[in-house]
């Protein structure tokens, strides 16, 4: 399943990118995440490795491992996900015209028992959803926050 989404921020990308990797902060918008917690002993570049409680249908149900496999500050960071969830995560940022565009696509399958792709079908609309959600969700926190110091 793939999906993808963009939206513009009105600040540059190392504000948005210190936006993004504040770990702890990102269930604050990432409105299908409960929590995120760092569970390697460093918190930035490859390797970093991530659980991620995160909501189905809005419900907390299940802790997702997630792995950084590229690291490109403040350009492009890419997560393995590693459980019922598999596949990748890219968050890209480039300079645009009124601030910076932040595309985020996911590359995932579903590992659901017989019912896998169906639930990937059904789930693909829904992830579109959360994911332009989550990202309007972004824009007005990095708006509302301000400048990061």
């Amino acid at each position: 399943m793939q999906v993808a989404r963009e939206v513009v921020i009105p600040t540059t990308a190392e504000e948005v990118w210190a936006v993004l990797v504040d770990w702890e902060r990102q269930a604050g918008w990432m409105l299908d995440a409960d929590r995120v917690e760092v569970v390697s002993a460093h918190r930035e570049g490859v390797g970093v490795r991530l659980a991620v409680k995160t909501r189905l249908f809005g419900v907390p149900a299940f802790t997702e491992p997630m792995v950084v496999t590229v690291w490109e500050p403040p350009r492009r960071l890419q997560i393995r996900h590693g459980s019922v969830v598999s596949g990748a995560g890219v968050w890209e940022l480039d300079d645009v015209d009124g601030g910076t565009r932040f595309r985020w696509s996911e590359d995932i399958a579903l590992h659901v028992p017989l019912v896998g792709e169906l639930a990937a079908r059904a789930y693909r609309p829904v992830m579109r959803m959360l994911m332009s959600r989550a990202q309007r969700s972004l824009r007005a926190y990095v708006i509302a926050i301000g400048p990061v110091r």
